[in-house]
């Protein structure tokens, strides 16, 4: 009983995204030394040109680090920034409020922490994420009630 969910078209523009950024810096950097303008542009600046393409590409793709793990124990989600583990029962409820870009964790005290990697631009899938995520929870639930019963008929 475990979920992993990621957004698929985020996924998908930011990795596009990525190959044009590079290719564009990359063709940029090859014909740098060929300008008419003037300026002398050295293989430096022309390496230059790369390294920026690479990091501009890899600052796309940090759009694709999105997750949420869920398992009878919790749910982990991680972020652009950072991630954390929240036990089920920190956790009131997993919402996708009306209009909402993404999902998110109901938690105490009107906090909430939202899940990026439900995504409502990637429809059905959304859809079925949530179905999926709220099933682990709901059998979690579950599994806790049956072994929490269980521990009080034994006379603990």
């Amino acid at each position: 009983m475990s979920f992993v969910a990621r957004p698929r078209r985020v996924r998908l523009f930011a990795g596009l995204g990525a190959v044009v950024l590079f290719a564009l810096f990359a063709v940029a950097g090859v014909f740098l030394r060929e300008s008419d303008t003037g300026t002398n542009f050295r293989l430096s600046d022309q390496v230059a040109m790369f390294g920026i393409g690479i990091m501009l590409a890899l600052g796309a793709l940090w759009f694709t680090r999105p997750r949420v793990r869920a398992d009878r124990d919790g749910v982990e989600v991680r972020n652009m920034l950072g991630s954390r583990r929240y036990p089920w029962t920190d956790i009131e409820r997993v919402s996708f409020p009306d209009g909402s870009p993404w999902a998110r964790l109901e938690l105490p005290r009107d906090e909430y922490v939202p899940v990026l990697a439900i995504q409502a631009m990637d429809g059905e899938r959304a859809v079925t994420a949530m179905r999926e995520l709220r099933r682990v929870r709901r059998e979690a639930s579950e599994s806790g009630e049956s072994s929490e019963s269980a521990g009080h008929g034994s006379g603990e």
